[in-house]
C-alpha cells in the first residue's frame, strides 16, 4: 500500500479531510495540533529553553517532511520529543511521519508514548488507529477508533476509518452506519461517500451504493475515471476495497 495513505483520513478533516486531493501535509489540521500538554508528569521537567528549542525542531521537522526529506524530518522530530517530552503533538507528528515512511512498528510505539502520558489524547488515537488499519490490525483499529469517537463524538476521522475497518471485517451494517456518520460530519469530502458506497455494495444493496458514489462524483468529477481510483490507497482503502469501488463505478 502506498504509505502516503490514510492521510486522507488523518490529515485534514478526514482520514486526512481530503475532499479533493490535498497535500498530505494537511493532516495537520486535526491530527497535529501545535501545542498539547500531557497529563502525566515526565521524568524530567524541560526548561523554557528546551521547550523553545523543541518547538523549533518540531517546526523544522514539519518543513523537512513537506519537502520529502523524511529521514531528516524524523531526526528533528525525535530531538523535539527528547527536549520536551510533555508535548504530545511531537509524538503524534513523529508517529505520523514514521508511518508515511512505512515504519509502522516504530510509528505505533511512538504514538503509544503519547497515549502512555494521556490515554485520552484523541489525535494520538486517530493516528494509531490509522497505523493499525493500514497494517491490517483491524480489530485493534476498531477498538482504537471507537475510543477516539467516544471521546470526541464529532470525530469524522474515527468514523471514516471505522467504516473502512468494519467493511474489511465484513460487518457491513456497522460499516454503513459509520460511513453515514462520517458523511454527516464532513459532507464535502468524497472519501466517506465512497466508503459508504462500497459498504452498501458488499451488503448486496446496489441502489444506495450508486447513490452514495454519485455524491462523491458531484464533489469531485475525477471519480468518474477508473484510473483516478488508485489514489484511494492514500485514503486508507485496501486493494480489495479499491477493486470494489471500481465495480460500483462500472455499474453506474
Amino acid at each position: 500500500m502506498n504509505r502516503l495513505c490514510a492521510a486522507a483520513v488523518l490529515i485534514g478533516s478526514i482520514v486526512t479531510g481530503c475532499g479533493s486531493e490535498r497535500p498530505d501535509v494537511e493532516v495537520l489540521k486535526s491530527s497535529e495540533p501545535v501545542v498539547v500538554t500531557a497529563t502525566m508528569s515526565p521524568l524530567r521537567s524541560p526548561s523554557a529553553a528546551d521547550i523553545k528549542a523543541a518547538s523549533e525542531y518540531r517546526l523544522q521537522g514539519l518543513q523537512l517532511r513537506n519537502q520529502g526529506r523524511y529521514d531528516d524530518a524524523i531526526s528533528a522530530l525525535r530531538r523535539s520529543t527528547d527536549l520536551d517530552p510533555q508535548n504530545l503533538s511531537s509524538y503524534v507528528i513523529l508517529g505520523w511521519t514514521l508511518h508515511l515512511t512505512g515504519q509502522e512498528t516504530a510509528a505505533a510505539e511512538t504514538l503509544q508514548q503519547a497515549l502512555d502520558r494521556d490515554p485520552d489524547h484523541v489525535p494520538a488515537l486517530n493516528a494509531l488507529g490509522i497505523v493499525q488499519l493500514v497494517s491490517g490490525e483491524l480489530e485493534s483499529a476498531v477498538t482504537t477508533h471507537r475510543q477516539a469517537a467516544k471521546l470526541k463524538p464529532d470525530n469524522e476521522i474515527a468514523y471514516y476509518n471505522l467504516s473502512l475497518a468494519y467493511h474489511r471485517l465484513q460487518e457491513y451494517d456497522a460499516a454503513i452506519a459509520s460511513a453515514k456518520q462520517a458523511t454527516e460530519l464532513e459532507p464535502g469530502n468524497p472519501h466517506p461517500w465512497v466508503a459508504l458506497a462500497i459498504a452498501h455494495w458488499d451488503n448486496q444493496d446496489p441502489a444506495p451504493a450508486r447513490q452514495a458514489y454519485n455524491q462523491a462524483i458531484t464533489l469531485d468529477s475525477r471519480y468518474r475515471n477508473t484510473g483516478f481510483l488508485t489514489h484511494l490507497a492514500r485514503a486508507g482503502f485496501s486493494p480489495d476495497q479499491i477493486r470494489t469501488t471500481e465495480q460500483v463505478l462500472a455499474a453506474k
